[in-house]
């Protein structure tokens, strides 16, 4: 069977989600601690609830088609790279649900240098997990072309 979809769909998300978390750690989250203390609270809640739509849905789409394509890889690729894809996708949400979530939950409460330092830093996890995925549906991808 075919896994053209899955495949489209994980390369798409991954990708998107590459550029959104490249955004983020570079330029987004190194900002928060230029925002005025009485304006903080206010700028911290708008940026979680203008930035859950535009990372839930590729994520979750990244998750579902990275899971596809370890038990139905496409021709040309094995199990191994379609898994190792899986791992990436399954760090990102590891990360943000045990470190990114709580860290933004202190955040809500007022800025707190300590937390913004370590929301940036255990970030890079997430970036680097993201690009490493990239790196794997690209080869997928070029696998799948052959």
């Amino acid at each position: 069977m075919p896994n053209h979809l899955p495949l489209l769909a994980a390369l798409a998300s991954t990708l998107y989600m590459t550029g959104a978390i490249a955004v983020v750690h570079r330029v987004h989250y190194p900002l928060f601690d230029r925002v005025e203390a009485s304006a903080f609270l206010r700028y911290h809640q708008q940026h979680v609830r203008l930035i859950t739509p535009v990372v839930a849905l590729p994520m979750v789409v990244e998750l579902l088609a990275s899971g596809w394509l370890t038990i139905w890889p496409p021709s040309g690729s094995n199990r191994w790279l379609a898994g190792s894809g899986l791992i990436a996708a399954l760090v990102t949400w590891v990360v943000t649900a045990s470190l990114s979530v709580p860290l933004h939950n202190r955040l809500a409460e007022g800025f707190d240098p300590t937390s913004h330092r370590t929301l940036v830093r255990t970030n890079a996890i997430r970036a680097v997990a993201w690009f490493l995925h990239s790196g794997i549906v690209l080869a997928m991808t070029a696998l799948a072309l052959g």
